[in-house]
């Protein structure tokens, strides 16, 4: 299977094309269907209502998801009527919407879901301003709101209970699809006509993305009781595979090496591309192994043969230590290829989770353990009131809404009169983002995709005159729409734009005044949303990243501790470092995401972007050799190497070096410094590995250039 067979495999068999399609049928059918008996505007009222709920149907445990979609089937119902009621009086519109922009984005504090069910209650609002109910139809309208959010989570939750694995199958194949990626960029490094720092740009970014499929797959298998409950092996499985992806990427981390010096000692031998070609096969396995999970169909076995490739290129690197042209020890190569047996190993384990001839196989329920990895949330009140401050972010980004979103509607009331001109405060809610660099690129792609998507419908009309086939496309545009909507943007404005003209055409209205009113108001939107992301109670990226860079200290900080209490001969319990390393990954990816949000900001607003990236990468780097050293020493459970006077020297000037870096960066939150403990006596230890000094003065060299990069940026 090749890679654009992959990518469509992938795309036909993920939870958003069938978010996609769900969506796309619940809002269509109770529109034809009523249309069918003469109640066209009826039928667009629940449609309303199912489009407002779909809002907070974002991936997560059905549980979850069922609680936000009650939420907003009560939110919907209620600014319905006092929509209706302030619909009598232009002041009366003006001061509910000031009102509900600031209310209903301040439920951000309580987390995403409960931000999207806030989004739900302002675009039912902002739909409204259409065509207001009057005080007599507004409980008749607010009933078929209420009707059309009803149809969709009953839909919804239907979906669950028929298919109730498909959306952790789903989930899990997305974080396999992007862990292979993550491989496949790996095999770069080996490339000598590539560039180090492209490489490793590339590869940071793919590492937040990696980061959160995981956190994805995580919150929905770990908290979905069905799954981690049950008696049957079909949910442990996903669980448990979930589990070695994880294992494996750590080993896929934990393959960093000097690959300057590796380029230089072995580039002239040949044997680079040899491994560069290894690591795309695995990758390429891996990822038919993703597209196997998510379309719940067994795995076929076709591909490379990994041992044979493998077993070759181990013959290829002993014969080098016979040829004396080859400079430089071939140790660093051999750790590569022991190194990539390893993820072969792990990468056959995955397989052999989803062999048929092992569904019987019994697996052990860890459902206590697995709670330790998802945080717990609560709804509290006080929440609220604490973040009501400037020092707030939500609070910022609640008054910066709320004021857009008035000069917005003043707009559209005072200025602009288009048939649409609710548009204009739609584009305001939706591209407003709570920091700038999201607030920039959404408008940038809102603005392109209006263009390319108007151009895009006025051509389908202009070139397919019959009925039924413009239908065909509108339903098509409608479900490529609502399946990217979470994932490419701009995608989902070019269908969008589209299928809304298709529509319009067959309520006879003039395609060419519509896509001229849409860009225009788009424009005056976008307009509004970048003046108030710049000036209004901005958030620059540079200002964040303080904290993104402690929390990452002070992971790989506990990290290195760890790894210090492990060569000290003391027991490593699993959960506890699995919950370790789970912080360090997340904390890195937090903080790359934050520095590329940060590189699409004004370069007046950005902080030493040249140090930020090396503080970013040597973090990396750091992190990926603690990893490596921790998975040997669990190897090699119980006996350690001994701590040799050299290495803890090593170790306890990297721990310090860290250590001061976190003091520099966030003086309030740096923890004492620790002194590493004394080695355990009793624990039988083998000799001591030459390699291990080496390593241990790598991560002193590393903690010691971070310390210096901290320097500059804190300077």
């Amino acid at each position: 299977m090749n890679l654009s067979t992959r990518r469509l495999h992938y795309f036909f068999s993920g939870q958003h094309f069938s978010d996609g399609v769900r969506t796309t049928v619940a809002i269509l059918l109770p529109t034809l269907l009523l249309a069918q008996w003469g109640h066209f505007d009826l039928g667009l009222a629940v449609s309303t209502g199912a489009v407002c709920v779909s809002v907070t149907d974002t991936p997560g445990p059905a549980t979850h998801r069922r609680n936000g979609m009650l939420a907003a089937l009560a939110l919907v119902f209620g600014t319905a009527l006092l929509t209706s009621a302030a619909a009598t009086s232009v002041w009366l519109l003006g001061l509910e919407i000031g009102a509900l922009s600031f209310l209903l984005t301040m439920l951000l504090v309580w987390g995403a879901r409960a931000g999207a069910v806030g989004t739900a209650g302002l675009l039912n609002v902002v739909l409204l301003l259409a065509h207001p109910p009057t005080l007599a139809q507004a409980l008749p309208h607010a009933g078929l709101l209420l009707l059309g959010g009803l149809w969709y989570a009953g839909l919804a939750m239907v979906t669950y209970q028929v298919l109730p694995y498909r959306p952790a199958q789903q989930a899990l194949g997305e974080c396999v699809h992007a862990l292979a990626r993550f491989l496949e960029l790996k095999a770069r490094f080996y490339n000598a006509e590539t560039a180090l720092d492209d490489d490793y740009r590339q590869l940071v970014a793919q590492q937040v993305v990696v980061s959160e499929k995981q956190e994805a797959a995580r919150d929905f298998l770990f908290r979905t009781r069905q799954i981690v409950n049950e008696t049957t092996s079909t949910g442990r499985r996903l669980v448990l595979t979930f589990v070695e992806t994880v294992d494996l990427y750590e080993r896929i981390t934990a393959g960093y090496y000097d690959y300057s010096a590796v380029r230089a000692a072995f580039g002239p031998s040949g044997v680079l591309p040899d491994i560069a070609t290894l690591i795309r096969h695995i990758a390429a396995v891996l990822d038919n192994l993703g597209v196997a999970i998510q379309s719940n169909r067994a795995y076929g076995g076709s591909g490379p043969d990994l041992a044979a490739e493998w077993g070759r290129l181990q013959a290829r690197i002993s014969a080098l230590d016979a040829d004396p042209d080859t400079e430089g020890s071939t140790r660093v190569l051999k750790k590569i290829l022991v190194n990539l047996r390893d993820i072969i190993r792990r990468v056959d384990n995955i397989r052999r989770y989803f062999d048929e001839s092992l569904a019987d196989t019994p697996i052990p329920n860890r459902a206590a353990e697995y709670a330790q990895f998802v945080p717990h949330q609560e709804i509290e009140l006080h929440a609220l009131s604490q973040n009501l401050t400037l020092k707030s972010g939500v609070f910022r980004h609640s008054m910066r809404m709320m004021l857009a979103c008035l000069v917005a509607f003043g707009v559209a009331e005072g200025l602009w009169h288009g048939q649409h001109n609710y548009w204009i405060l739609m584009t305001v809610t939706i591209m407003l983002k709570p920091g700038f660099s999201l607030t920039r690129q959404r408008n940038t792609e809102r603005i392109i995709g209006t263009l390319a998507g108007g151009a895009l419908g006025a051509a389908i009309l202009w070139l397919v005159p019959w009925p039924d086939a413009r239908f065909g496309v509108l339903v098509v545009f409608m479900v490529l729409a609502y399946s990217f909507q979470r994932t490419v943007y701009l995608v989902t404005v070019v269908f969008l734009t589209a299928y809304l003209l298709i529509m319009f055409s067959f309520l006879g209205l003039n395609y060419l005044g519509v896509v001229e009113e849409r860009i225009t108001d788009t424009l005056i939107g976008s307009a509004i949303a970048f003046s108030a992301g710049y000036f209004l109670f901005p958030s620059w990226e540079s200002e964040q990243l303080t904290d993104y860079m402690a929390a990452a200290l002070r992971a790989n900080l506990a990290y290195l501790r760890q790894l210090a209490s492990r060569l000290a001969g003391r027991p490593l319990p699993a959960n506890e470092y699995r919950l370790l390393r789970k912080e360090v990954y997340v904390s890195e990816a937090n903080l790359a995401a934050a520095f590329q949000r940060m590189l699409t900001e004004p370069k007046s607003k950005q902080h030493r972007p040249i140090e930020t990236h090396e503080f970013v990468v040597l973090n990396h780097i750091l992190s990926s050799n603690i990893a490596a050293l921790m998975g040997t020493l669990r190897e090699a459970a119980p006996a350690v190497p001994a701590f040799a006077p050299e290495s803890r020297r090593a170790l306890t000037s990297a721990v310090a070096a860290l250590h001061k870096s976190l003091c520099r960066i966030a003086p309030s939150v740096a923890p004492p410094a620790v002194e590493l403990g004394p080695p355990e006596p009793a624990v039988p230890v083998i000799a001591d590995d030459k390699s291990l000094l080496e390593q241990l003065t790598f991560l002193q060299k590393v903690s010691g250039d971070i310390g210096k990069v901290t320097e500059v940026l804190v300077g």
